[in-house]
C-alpha cells in the first residue's frame, strides 16, 4: 500500500494541521468564476491570473495551489462539467488518482470538502452511493503490490476526512467502501501472487485463514475426495503437477432469513501453463486472476448480506509432466457426461464442468460463475468488459445495472442453441474446444451443458478487465480483483 489509510466522515468545520490539503469542487457553469473569487478570498490565497483564466474558459480542470503559511500546504482545485460525459466513476477514478500523487507532497492530513449531492443524484440515484465512490477512489488508489521488494517502506499514515451535510450518510457510505475495498484487496493480492507461492493447496489455506471467525464454512476436498466424487475433470487438470489440485467450497449462510440462495463459482487456475498445448511466456504470466469468489465472500459476510451463498473454486495447476492429460483424450466428469479433449490449453472450462455440476445439486435459485476464460472475449469487447452470457433476461438486466453503479462493466453476449454445433464432439458428448468462430461463445455453451437446466445460470467471462489496463487510475498496474464491487452491489440490491 502508498499509505497506512484512514478515512473518516466529518460534519464539523475543518480543523487543519501541518501537512495538510484541501479538496474543492467547482460546478463549471456561468457562476464559476464568482464562486473561485469567493473561495479565495475566504481563504485568503490568490491564483495567478493566466492559470485562472485557463481554469476558467480553457481545457484546464485542475489547479495546485500551495500556500505560504502551510496551513493548509495546498489547496486542489477542481472543475467539474456536469453533462452526458461525467461517469458514475468520476470522483472514484479521481480521488484513485490523486492518492497516489500525495506522497510526493508529504502531505499527512487530507480534507475533502465534499460536493453537494443534489447537483450529482441525477448520475448517482443514491446518495449513500455517492459518497462511496469516493471513499472507494481512495481505497482502490492506494493498492500496490510490493511483497518482494526488498527496499519498500513502512507505509505512513495519511488521514483522509470527508466533510458532508449528510453526515450518517457519509459515515455508512465509508464503513461499505472500507469493508469492500479490503475485499478487493485481498482477492488482488491472491491473484498477483507469483505461482511458486500461491499453489492449489496455500490458496485453500489462505482462503481458510482469511476467512476464520467470520461466519463463512470453508471445506476442501483434497485429491482422495475428488476421487471419490469422481470428479475427472479436475483431476485430469491437476495430474501434471507435483501440487495437488483442490476443490474450495464455501458456505455463508445470514443469521436472517435468507432472501435467495446463489452458488457463486470461479475458475482456480493459479499457474497456468498450457499443458502440452503450450502456452507463450506472456500467456503464462496472465491467465490466472480468477480469485474473485473468495473476495465476494468476504464482504458478503463482513456486511451481513441478508443472501445465502454457496462458493465453489476447483484450484490447480496446469502444468506439463509425464503425467499431464493430452490432446485427443476422453476425460469423464462427476456428471457422467464425457469430454474429448481437444486442447489442454482450453483447461478452465474443465475444471469448471465439474464444479457447476457440484453447483446444481446445491439446488441454488441461480448459478453465477467467473472465469478469465477467453482469450477471445477480450478480442470482441477490448480490456475493460467483460462478456455476460445468460439466457435469463431478468439477471441480465440486474447485472447490467450494478455494472452501471460499479463501472465494472460487462456487455451481454449471446446464448442461441446454434452454437452447440461447434463443441459436437463424435467420440463424447462434447469436445472442449470448437473452431476460432466465436470462441467466447461456444465456451460459455459448453459450461452450460454443466448446469441443471432448470437454474438460471449466468457466466461471466472476465479475461480482458480482471487484468490491468489503462482505463482508470486504480487499473492500470495491477490485477484488478475485477467482479467483487459488481457482484456485491448486485447481491445488495435483492430484494
Amino acid at each position: 500500500m502508498i499509505f497506512k489509510l484512514k478515512v473518516e466522515a466529518k460534519e464539523n468545520n475543518i480543523s487543519l494541521k501541518n501537512n495538510s490539503a484541501i479538496v474543492k469542487f467547482f460546478i463549471d457553469d456561468k457562476n464559476l468564476n464568482e464562486s473561485l473569487k469567493t473561495y479565495a478570498d475566504k481563504n485568503h490565497f490568490k491564483i495567478n491570473s493566466v492559470l485562472k483564466n485557463e481554469f476558467i474558459k480553457g481545457d484546464k480542470t485542475n489547479i495546485n495551489i500551495n500556500t505560504a503559511d502551510g496551513k493548509p500546504d495546498i489547496y486542489y482545485l477542481i472543475k467539474i462539467k456536469i453533462d452526458e460525459k461525467l461517469s458514475i466513476d468520476y470522483f472514484r477514478n479521481y480521488f484513485a488518482g490523486l492518492i497516489k500523487n500525495i506522497k510526493s507532497e508529504k502531505i499527512k492530513f487530507l480534507h475533502v470538502e465534499v460536493p453537494q449531492y443534489n447537483d450529482f443524484k441525477n448520475i448517482f440515484g443514491n446518495e449513500e452511493y455517492f459518497y462511496q465512490t469516493i471513499a472507494e477512489g481512495f481505497y482502490l488508489g492506494n493498492y500496490t503490490f510490493d511483497n518482494y521488494k526488498t527496499d519498500a517502506k513502512k507505509p505512513e499514515l495519511l488521514n483522509v476526512y470527508l466533510y458532508s451535510k449528510s453526515y450518517k450518510k457519509a459515515m455508512s457510505a465509508v464503513k461499505v467502501a472500507c469493508e469492500l475495498t479490503n475485499a478487493v484487496t485481498f482477492t488482488k493480492d491472491l491473484v498477483n501472487e507469483p505461482g511458486i507461492t500461491l499453489t492449489p493447496a496455500e490458496f485453500a489455506n489462505r482462503t481458510k485463514k482469511e476467512l476464520q471467525n467470520s461466519g463463512v464454512k470453508v471445506t476442501v476436498f483434497n485429491k482422495t475426495e475428488l476421487i471419490k466424487r469422481k470428479m475427472g475433470a479436475v483431476l485430469a487438470v491437476g495430474e501434471g503437477s507435483k501440487n495437488e489440485p483442490k476443490m474450495i467450497i464455501l458456505n455463508y449462510k445470514p443469521r436472517v432469513k435468507a432472501k435467495k440462495k446463489i452458488a457463486l463459482v470461479g475458475k482456480g487456475v493459479t499457474y497456468d501453463t498450457g499443458g502440452l498445448s503450450i502456452k507463450s511466456t506472456a500467456g503464462m504470466l496472465e491467465m490466472k486472476a480468477d480469485m474473485v469468489v473468495i473476495g465476494i465472500f468476504k464482504v458478503a459476510a463482513a456486511l451481513k448480506l441478508p443472501v445465502e451463498l454457496i462458493g465453489i473454486v476447483p484450484a490447480v495447476e496446469n502444468s506439463i509432466s509425464g503425467n499431464s492429460f493430452r490432446p485427443g483424450d476422453i476425460i469423464k466428469t462427476s456428471s457422467g457426461k464425457s469430454i474429448e479433449v481437444m486442447d489442454t490449453d482450453a483447461e478452465g472450462r474443465l475444471i469448471l464442468a465439474d464444479a457447476l455440476e457440484f453447483a446444481s445439486k446445491q439446488k441454488p435459485d441461480e448459478i453465477i460463475e467467473f472465469s478469465t476464460l477467453t482469450g477471445a472475449i477480450a478480442v470482441a469487447l477490448g480490456l475493460f468488459t467483460s462478456g455476460l452470457f445468460t439466457k435469463s433476461d431478468e439477471l441480465s438486466e440486474k447485472l447490467l445495472e450494478s455494472a452501471y453503479s460499479t463501472y465494472e462493466r460487462i456487455w451481454r453476449m449471446p446464448m442461441w442453441d446454434d452454437f452447440n454445433e461447434e463443441i459436437k464432439s463424435d467420440i463424447a458428448d462434447v469436445k472442449n474446444l470448437g473452431s476460432r468462430w466465436g470462441g467466447a461463445i461456444t465456451a460459455a455453451k459448453f459450461l452450460e451443458k454443466f448446469v441443471d437446466e432448470k437454474i438460471p445460470f449466468v457466466h461471466l467471462d472476465i479475461a480482458g478487465p480482471s487484468l490491468h489496463h489503462k482505463l482508470t487510475n486504480y487499473t492500470d498496474k495491477y490485477h484488478t480483483g475485477y467482479g467483487v464491487r459488481l457482484i456485491f452491489d448486485y447481491l445488495r440490491k435483492i430484494g
